[in-house]
């Protein structure tokens, strides 16, 4: 249990033991116990925790909050705790200064811990499966996937930090009416490129990589399938080309630093019946009905504003369908206990249509979660830009990678919530300065690594170590922050924004500078010299495992 666990735990049995001994007096009374809620107050002023207790009972006492708060601080007994001091706030905010004692097991925690400092086992033995990207593979990564794999990927790992066994999943679109205008657009051009004057589908794949993929494979095959009848040789050339698309996925993936543990075929739910076993489910639990010639789900009996159809009339399943089976795979065949997948915002109104098919079919539509994720722009000086080197709409994720690296790429795209529409500022980005974000949180290792290295050989292994001389505001505040760590991990997974690990990075590498800029490492006192080396060590130490959650180097010079 960490430090801030400890003291959390501390101060609510402290608040309950007040509260009992309140009740027990006769002081007031109530009928229900309520839960104490601790929050860390953001002005210094206001303490170190504080709780709203007092502002929950006035209601079943019939009592003033501030009567409540001064009859519990009357009755708090903080004997042999880290709690220093309480004070009441406002109308009946209860405020807990702490000793200064606690700061110090921190660095016992760190340098014990090490690389796993920050892991905790909240959820411990349950299985999690986070779906991300996803991108159809009729076409090369862009933008969109850019962000969304960076989302992706960071909040597995956050998902790993707290205790999780983690799946990352790629849900390949390899069935559907895009997989039929794709082999449309590969015949097409096979049968242009040797000669046939037929003009090209109007909703076709018009890129030039459905050219390439067309003449790479007249280039291996000749001729030999034009005597195909055209819906078999249209099977042969999306089989060439998807493979061909996968494989340059993974490729540019693995170059953004993202793996994959399961690659799930949408066409799999076909060809193993899954999608059969799913209408079946629906129609037992009588949520379906048949209209028009089409199967409809009840959407309407979970909240939604219509009903959907889930097998159209001419018998083939609709998107929604192969979703729903999708995801019955996910809880009930292999059974996770928790499911997030990253989305775009543009599918905001298919949440709840989905979460009301998981509750038809039994499964718990709380634990599975979508995170919308917002579009980006990339501006090149003070303006937007269009970055790709290939030829039609989309800008490449490779593109972007070539363009500011792959550190940057992850840290940028993470710097807002999920939900929250960003500009990617491309000078920023490569811009080797503290206004870069990367580079600052990046620098701060470095300098740290720097430091170690040249006083290796200046400290005194004979000096024991004493965390108590570290009293500096700047030191204080320097452990104080590194203590946050675990707690951000959580929040993060809880509240499903990465983001949140990006900004405690910048926090703990501006925290790191300012104890730099006002405190010397290097000095006579050798005790308080190892004192501030252990403290940058671990400082570089949470700095590292925070950018390994990020999934960026921590480079030692720079």
């Amino acid at each position: 249990m960490y430090i801030r666990e400890k003291i959390n735990e501390q101060i609510k049995e402290i608040t309950a033991g007040a509260l009992n001994k309140s009740l027990a007096s006769g002081a007031f009374a109530i009928e229900t116990m309520p839960n104490i809620f601790l929050e860390i107050p953001r002005e210094k002023g206001h303490g170190d925790y504080s709780t709203n207790i007092a502002m929950q009972l006035p209601k079943q006492t019939r009592k003033s909050p501030r009567f409540i708060a001064e009859t519990l601080m009357a009755n708090m007994d903080t004997a042999g705790s880290y709690v220093e001091s309480v004070e009441i706030a406002g109308p009946g905010f209860i405020n807990f200064k702490l000793k200064k004692s606690w700061h110090y097991a921190v660095l016992e925690e760190i340098a014990e811990m090490k690389k796993d400092y920050g892991r905790s086992q909240k959820n411990k033995g349950k299985a999690f499966n986070l779906e991300f990207i996803s991108a159809n593979p009729t076409g090369p990564m862009h933008m969109g996937n850019a962000r969304g794999g960076a989302i992706g990927d960071i909040l597995a790992a956050v998902a790993d930090w707290t205790g999780y066994e983690v799946t990352r999943e790629f849900y390949i679109n390899d069935a559907g009416n895009q997989i039929v205008k794709f082999g449309d657009s590969l015949d097409a051009r096979y049968r242009q490129l040797f000669g046939e004057d037929i003009p090209f589908p109007e909703d076709g794949y018009q890129g030039d990589d459905i050219t390439e993929h067309v003449k790479n494979f007249i280039a291996e095959n000749g001729d030999v399938h034009r005597s195909l009848e055209s819906d078999e040789r249209k099977k042969i050339l999306i089989d060439y080309a998807l493979n061909k698309n996968l494989t340059q996925i993974k490729s540019d993936l693995a170059a953004y630093g993202i793996h994959y543990d399961v690659w799930f075929s949408e066409q799999s739910l076909y060809d193993s019946g899954a999608i059969e076993e799913t209408i079946a489910r629906l129609k037992e639990g009588g949520f379906t009905y048949e209209q028009d010639g089409a199967l409809w789900f009840k959407s309407t009996s979970f909240g939604s504003e219509k009903d959907d159809v889930i097998i159209r009339a001419n018998g083939l399943p609709t998107y929604f369908m192969g979703d729903i089976a999708y995801h019955v795979n996910k809880y009930i065949t292999r059974g996770f206990d928790r499911c997030i997948n990253v989305w775009g915002a543009d599918h905001h109104g298919h949440v709840a249509r989905l979460k009301g098919a998981l509750t038809a079919v039994g499964i718990n539509a709380d634990e599975f979660d979508v995170v919308l994720m917002q579009l980006v722009r990339l501006i090149r000086n003070g303006e937007v830009t269009r970055m790709s080197k290939r030829k039609g709409k989309a800008i490449a994720l490779t593109d972007l990678i070539d363009e500011v690296g792959v550190d940057a790429t992850r840290f940028f795209f993470n710097l807002r919530s999920p939900d929250s529409h960003f500009d990617f500022d491309l000078d920023l980005a490569m811009e080797q300065s503290s206004d870069n974000p990367v580079f600052y949180v990046q620098y701060a290792h470095a300098r740290i690594c720097s430091i170690i290295r040249q006083m290796a050989e200046e400290l005194d292994n004979t000096v024991a170590l004493d965390p108590e001389r570290l009293t500096e505001k700047e030191e204080l505040n320097l452990l104080e922050i590194l203590s946050l760590f675990s707690d951000e991990i959580l929040m993060a997974e809880d509240k499903l924004d990465p983001s949140r690990i990006t900004h405690y990075a910048i926090d703990l590498a501006s925290a790191f500078h300012s104890f730099y800029n006002a405190c010397h490492v290097r000095v006579e006192d050798k005790s308080l010299m190892k004192a501030r080396v252990a403290l940058i060590e671990a400082t570089q130490q949470v700095i590292e495992n925070a950018l390994s959650i990020l999934g960026i180097s921590a480079p030692e010079r720079m």
